[in-house]
């Protein structure tokens, strides 16, 4: 009698291994990342479904890809990272820089675009030479005005940091280290900078209310700005010739992508969102400040260019009372839960544990 007990023991003991370990997980193996839908702000339409269509975004993705972000050790000399140039207090642009500053402090020739909604924009860089965000990384990575090292160096120096490992394996189930997923996980962050909630969306949403002076601000932007900044985006993703003059690169804009003599001095139509905060102005920021940037469209615009934005031939009709207004409502795309938002912070991004590590009541 007591040894048939005790077998039954060990049956049920075993039984009950067997269920353990078929419901546990084994810490030795990574566990399932937790996924990240992008959460689309009401009344905007939807994101350009080719962003995340072979890349869909996890907790652990995001966290790897916000730590390549901020790491300075995927530059040359150690020295820059994709955050040098877009700083999240400047809305992701530049602060203060006409140009952007890249490896051993060389100049660019262009002005650092903010970095927001952008898995709402076909085309990317001034000159829309980028049409998908997974790839937009290439360029500043390699160079040499920028971050100026090698995709090679750069997976040798991510492979030897073990933090990288871990969040590698979180993130795509295994530690493979290779280009292809570096990139993805710059785009799960990148692809997740979501501005939305300023004062103008509040009053939109019925959660605050314009000064009399906004509320004439609004008025005007829709009268004189809406076409081609359109809401809710404020930017309808086209390429325009705004009038500005031939700076010293001679940069032509998009006629250097496509090679038209009509796309002459093209440039993309940035959106207005957080515009106080994403200064200079255009794409070599030759403009300090919104006024200027408005005093160029009231009386500043070359108008004998041939490829000049057809709505621009007689500028804009503008008192500078009117401009001031104007001023006053753009202030209010200013979103600054965006740009104080710690989750997309410097710091050091953590390894998330997956959906089975909480269900077993781990940490």
């Amino acid at each position: 009698m007591k040894a048939r007990v005790i077998l039954l023991l060990c049956v049920t003991v075993m039984s009950g291994a067997l269920w353990m370990g078929a419901t546990v997980p084994d810490l030795g193996y990574p566990l399932p990342p937790d996924p990240l839908p992008l959460q689309v702000p009401a009344g905007w339409p939807k994101p350009l479904p080719q962003v995340f269509a072979k890349n869909k975004p996890t907790e652990q993705g995001f966290q790897l890809g916000k730590k390549l972000f901020y790491d300075q050790r995927l530059s040359k000399n150690g020295q820059v990272s994709c955050a040098n140039c877009h700083q999240q207090f400047a809305a992701f642009a530049t602060f203060d820089h006409d140009l952007s500053h890249g490896l051993n402090d060389v100049l660019g020739k262009r002005n650092a675009p903010a970095l927001m909604n952008l898995a709402w924009m076909p085309n990317l860089h001034w000159d829309g030479g980028i049409n998908h965000l997974e790839v937009q990384p290439l360029h500043p990575l390699t160079a040499p005005d920028e971050m100026g090292e090698s995709l090679d160096s750069i997976i040798l120096k991510i492979k030897s940091d073990t933090s990288y490992t871990k969040m590698f394996r979180a993130a795509f189930g295994d530690a493979q280290i290779n280009t292809q997923r570096m990139l993805r996980a710059l785009t799960q962050f990148t692809g997740h900078l979501v501005s939305a909630n300023s004062k103008y969306d509040k009053v939109q949403r019925g959660e605050a209310s314009f000064t009399e002076y906004e509320k004439r601000g609004y008025e005007l932007y829709k009268a004189n700005c809406a076409a081609c900044h359109p809401e809710p985006l404020f930017t309808d993703n086209s390429f325009r010739n705004n009038g500005l003059s031939l700076n010293r690169f001679h940069d032509i804009g998009r006629q250097a992508i496509t090679g038209k003599p009509s796309d002459s001095l093209a440039f993309k139509v940035p959106t207005l969102r957080n515009v106080q905060m994403s200064y200079p102005y255009m794409h070599d920021g030759r403009f300090y400040s919104l006024y200027h940037v408005i005093d160029h469209y009231r009386s500043g615009i070359d108008t004998t260019q041939p490829t000049l934005d057809p709505q621009l031939k007689n500028r804009i009709q503008m008192t500078t009372k009117q401009r001031n207004e104007l001023v006053y409502f753009l202030y209010t795309l200013t979103d600054s839960s965006f740009i104080k938002n710690p989750r997309f912070s410097p710091g050091n991004a953590v390894l998330v544990p997956g959906p089975d590590m909480h269900k077993a009541g781990m940490k």
